[in-house]
């Protein structure tokens, strides 16, 4: 009771791969010199490899939303029209970026915990024809739900709108085809599945994207796609990199490549499908109505604060996080997206049993860790 682990279990920034942390202490690198450009071509190869794409993927020293908004500025016009599928907070940025911009956006918007379907994408793109593009986040964390990103990227595919797609959180827990189902641009964060600090962005960019800048005029100039590529080409970034970050990276993908991809997801996905059944039996509700595995959203018992749940995982050196916004106080958000072993799932679902008990919901202790010690054991007979 003495000694207390600090344990971030939050969907971004999410714990730290370690030898990527030991990799930044070779930080004193220069960033011109054919040492570092070996290690930034030979990461930027495997990123590309990574996202499953022979598109290009480029890479920017900036958090997500950076890549989020040069994926505006580079590849539209003033006053195009486009989609945008708003169903959370993050949703909500596109829809902000898109009218920084002057786009002439319909928004698509659904009620925090639901998403937009596929169905309603689709009447949207036959009642506004010239669409130029349409935006989605495939998983929103502050709701805990997943887009249906395959069905509408083959609604989108055979028009001339370019598929941008927010996979900040997506990459690493769900299955996203970029070549296969024609996602035009994919939006990633060093934060999240990639196991690293935050500060890095990434961008994987279609031919059909490329075509879209071609004739795109919004202004840029930090964030410049075209830039960015050519001097990606040759082993550089444009402007000064993100040292330290760019040698975590390289580090983090060795490991994601040597786990696969698809094992990275697979872990991610029994995480939360386990931690869903933990609910069940602790009598909790989930609050999204198309769960994603970035991220479990929970509703707080009837009567309670989500904040004291919060809190009270403090207590056990957990960090997890409240609802955003209006779902503040009413929802909890359990983490599964990078660093995380079914080992700290089952010490999670116990101290939230503690917490849950202390503040007058009744449970019976075990009864939780045991679900997800059956799902454990489910997925090893599998």
């Amino acid at each position: 009771m003495h000694i207390r682990k600090q344990r971030l279990l939050t969907p971004g920034p999410t714990p730290l791969y370690p030898p990527a942390l030991h990799a930044m202490m070779a930080s004193d690198i220069h960033h011109r010199t054919e040492e570092f450009r070996s290690i930034y071509k030979s990461a930027l190869a495997d990123l590309k490899e990574v996202y499953g794409t022979s598109n290009d993927v480029l890479c920017f020293a900036a958090s997500g939303t950076g890549a989020m908004d040069a994926s505006v500025s580079n590849l539209f016009s003033r006053g195009d029209k486009v989609i945008v599928c708003a169903a959370g907070k993050f949703g909500e940025r596109w829809v902000s970026i898109a009218k920084a911009y002057g786009l002439n956006a319909t928004v698509l918007d659904a009620a925090y915990g639901d998403v937009v379907t596929p169905e309603r994408l689709e009447a949207a793109l036959q009642a506004e024809p010239g669409v130029k593009g349409v935006f989605v986040q495939a998983s929103d964390t502050s709701t805990g739900a997943e887009h249906d990103i395959r069905a509408m990227a083959a609604l989108v595919k055979p028009t001339d709108a370019i598929f941008v797609v927010d996979g900040i959180t997506g990459m690493g827990t769900m299955e996203l085809d970029v070549d296969g189902w024609g996602i035009d641009v994919l939006v990633g964060g060093s934060q999240k599945a990639f196991m690293i600090p935050p500060g890095l962005a990434f961008v994987s960019v279609s031919p059909k994207a490329w075509a879209h800048a071609a004739k795109a005029d919004l202004p840029h100039f930090y964030f410049d796609f075209k830039k960015e590529k050519k001097s990606g080409d040759a082993g550089e970034s444009t402007w000064t990199p993100a040292t330290s970050l760019i040698l975590a990276l390289a580090e983090s993908l060795k490991y994601v490549k040597r786990v696969g991809m698809a094992n990275v997801i697979a872990n991610a996905q029994l995480l939360a499908s386990a931690t869903r059944d933990a609910c069940k039996e602790l009598d909790l509700d989930l609050f999204a109505t198309r769960p994603g595995s970035s991220v479990t959203a929970v509703k707080a018992p009837a009567g309670m604060d989500s904040g004291l749940i919060v809190k009270g995982l403090k207590q056990f050196g957990s960090v997890i996080t409240n609802g955003q916004g209006s779902m503040k106080g009413q929802i909890f958000r359990l983490a599964h997206i990078g660093y995380f072993d079914i080992i700290d799932m089952f010490g999670m679902v116990a101290a939230l049993e503690i917490v849950l008990r202390a503040n007058g919901h009744q449970v019976e202790l075990g009864k939780g860790v045991a679900a997800v010690q059956r799902a454990y054991e489910a997925a090893r007979k599998a």
